[in-house]
């Protein structure tokens, strides 16, 4: 990867200082320059090249998992991961249909669910059903600070300023 940086950027920073910057060696660098092509990256050329095919011919709706599928149906030995790889490398991804929306009123709130969900606005908000811990008022004793004329001495706050 770092070789392969520097082959890109070779035109905008001389290669001494981004081999220094690297942390690898100039010799380093030049030898994997000279070195042929792995067999290993010549086999995943041909075989993106087969994989961005197949996700063609699928109008690209298929994943890596239905590529391998189709791979191994055509009697191509190849792993799973190895075509996620390649789909990755190359920005290959399965299409996602749309999901058919409707805006729907949801407890006053303008809301969008899947279609057959039931769309009904109720009539005023008096008609809305809360369940009943709702409808508890809040007891005002147990939050420390707010002077209401109740003891609060056993919040830990009213300890702490009596002292």
């Amino acid at each position: 990867m770092k070789f392969e940086f520097i082959e890109a950027e070779k035109a905008h920073f001389p290669v001494d200082f981004m081999c220094q910057q690297l942390g690898v060696s100039r010799s380093g660098y030049y030898a994997w320059k000279e070195r042929p092509e792995s067999e290993r990256h010549k086999e995943d050329r041909a075989l993106a090249e087969v994989v961005t095919e197949e996700h063609k011919e699928s109008r690209g709706t298929y994943g890596s998992p239905r590529v391998h599928a189709e791979l191994r149906a055509r009697g191509q030995r190849v792993s799973r991961k190895r075509v996620a790889r390649l789909m990755r490398q190359q920005e290959l991804a399965a299409r996602a249909w749309p999901r058919v929306m409707e805006w729907v009123w949801f407890r006053g709130w303008l809301s969008h669910t899947r279609r057959g969900a039931p769309s009904v606005r109720p009539s005023s908000p008096a008609s809305w059903e809360f369940p009943v811990a709702m409808a508890t008022p809040l007891i005002g004793n147990r939050i420390g600070g707010i002077p209401n004329g109740a003891d609060n001495s056993r919040c830990s706050h009213a300890r702490r300023s009596q002292r």
